[in-house]
């Protein structure tokens, strides 16, 4: 379905402003469909993120710093994200005895069986998302946004 159809206007857009808007669209309709395969699992896109960033340091531990710059969304509150999973067990946080500025963190065992389980949903869902483009396609809109970002 065509943006103007979606956003119901029979104004005729700039070219610029219906890419800019198609794609502020896009992004909430995927992040409204990937939060609802999460959302039987009580965690968050951004819980997730740290999960999948902590299961990729390959049991090195990280520190908030490293989380936050490795963040999608680098607006999260990095801090705020590591405490909801600590509480739900899926990974733990060790303050260094002789520098208690030096905070460590891990993805646990029973964080990395959550992740392997609901990495499957997402990965079915990525796959689902993306099924109408070919190969070909898929390049191609990875490099078309790789360069809109590298314009600034």
């Amino acid at each position: 379905m065509k943006i103007e159809k979606i956003i119901k206007t029979e104004t005729a857009l700039p070219l610029s402003k219906k890419v800019v808007i198609n794609l502020l669209y896009t992004e909430n309709w995927i992040m409204d469909k990937i939060n609802m395969v999460l959302k039987p699992y009580d965690i968050s896109l951004q819980q997730f993120n740290v999960l999948r960033i902590l299961n990729g340091q390959k049991e090195k531990p990280a520190n908030l710093s490293t989380i936050q710059e490795r963040m999608v969304n680098k607006m999260s509150n990095t801090t705020r994200l590591v405490d909801k999973l600590i509480k739900k067990g899926y990974v733990q946080r060790v303050t260094c005895p002789s520098n208690r500025r030096k905070v460590e963190i891990t993805i646990t065992k029973q964080g990395k069986s959550f992740l392997d389980k609901v990495s499957l949903e997402i990965e079915q869902f990525e796959n689902q998302v993306t099924s109408k483009f070919s190969e070909e396609d898929l390049i191609l809109l990875n490099n078309l946004l790789n360069k809109l970002r590298s314009t600034n």
